[in-house]
């Protein structure tokens, strides 16, 4: 028997066309089939269930309305972001204008000067309470407020110290409110101020403040004849009236009482009145 014919068949049979019962796959390269292409298409609305369609819409409704709150608060936030910025970062809102009330001991110029707010600085940004209490260190005032006139401004209120007495000092006069406040000076004795006769004048001074508890104390037909308030020590007050009169008041309690008699004998020819101890009155 001979192995080559045998091994002939089986190399044709290896080299030729299909194997026996193996069909070629359709739609494979060689079957002869034409190649399937998938696509996918959207389907129109009325290919989904009216069912489906109402979830659908219910479940975006729920969306919404679950990013709504977070939408807005973003808005307000950026909002209130870019208010903030522009009253605080810009001078869009900055001072363009100052106006001064109540100011006639010291100039509009020297409160603004004293006020120390830079023109254009943002309005929102001005300390008031700083701004009023650098305006106070002037002598004459008392007290001031501030407050902003949107959208540019400043007022600024000013109380200034009333004149009580005037202190000679030398060849000058010190001029204090009723706290005992020096707050400015003159060449001359103020014609509608008595003087107040203390060494070293000032609030912290006991004897500037006897002075003034008597002055506040004196009534207005004493006030009308009343030139000056002596105070040789707490207990050595006396007030030298017109025409050469005087009262002998002795401390400053019991003013009121003392202010009463006083001016009871004012009608009396006497040259001396002791209020002192105002229930037993001397006078000569």
């Amino acid at each position: 028997m001979s192995p080559g014919p045998a091994r002939g068949r089986s190399a044709g049979g290896d080299s030729g066309g299909p194997r026996r019962g193996r069909p070629a796959r359709p739609g494979t390269p060689g079957s002869g089939a034409p190649v399937r292409r998938w696509q996918l298409i959207r389907a129109g609305t009325d290919a989904v269930p009216p069912s489906t369609r109402r979830f659908m819409a219910r479940a975006r409704q729920r969306r919404m309305r679950a990013a709504l709150p977070w939408a807005v608060a973003a808005g307000v936030l950026a909002l209130a972001g870019l208010v903030a910025w522009t009253l605080l970062g810009t001078g869009l809102f900055g001072v363009q204008r100052v106006r001064v009330e109540g100011a006639k001991l010291v100039t509009p110029v020297e409160v603004r000067e004293a006020a120390g707010v830079p023109d254009d600085q943002p309005l929102a940004r001005v300390d008031l309470a700083a701004t009023a209490r650098r305006i106070g260190a002037l002598a004459p005032v008392e007290r001031a407020t501030v407050r902003r006139d949107w959208p540019d401004g400043l007022v600024i209120r000013v109380v200034e110290r009333r004149p009580v007495a005037a202190v000679p000092q030398g060849d000058r006069y010190a001029v204090v409110d009723g706290s005992g406040v020096v707050f400015r000076t003159a060449d001359e004795q103020p014609p509608d101020l008595p003087l107040l006769r203390v060494a070293r004048p000032g609030p912290d001074d006991p004897d500037t403040r006897a002075g003034l508890a008597v002055l506040a104390a004196v009534t207005s037909p004493l006030r009308a004849v009343l030139r000056e308030v002596d105070v040789d020590g707490l207990a050595r007050i006396s007030l030298r009236l017109a025409g050469d009169r005087t009262v002998f008041w002795g401390d400053a309690s019991r003013g009121t009482d003392k202010a009463r008699v006083a001016a009871a004998l004012l009608g009396r020819e006497v040259d001396t009145i002791d209020v002192s101890a105002p229930d037993v009155v001397t006078f000569k």
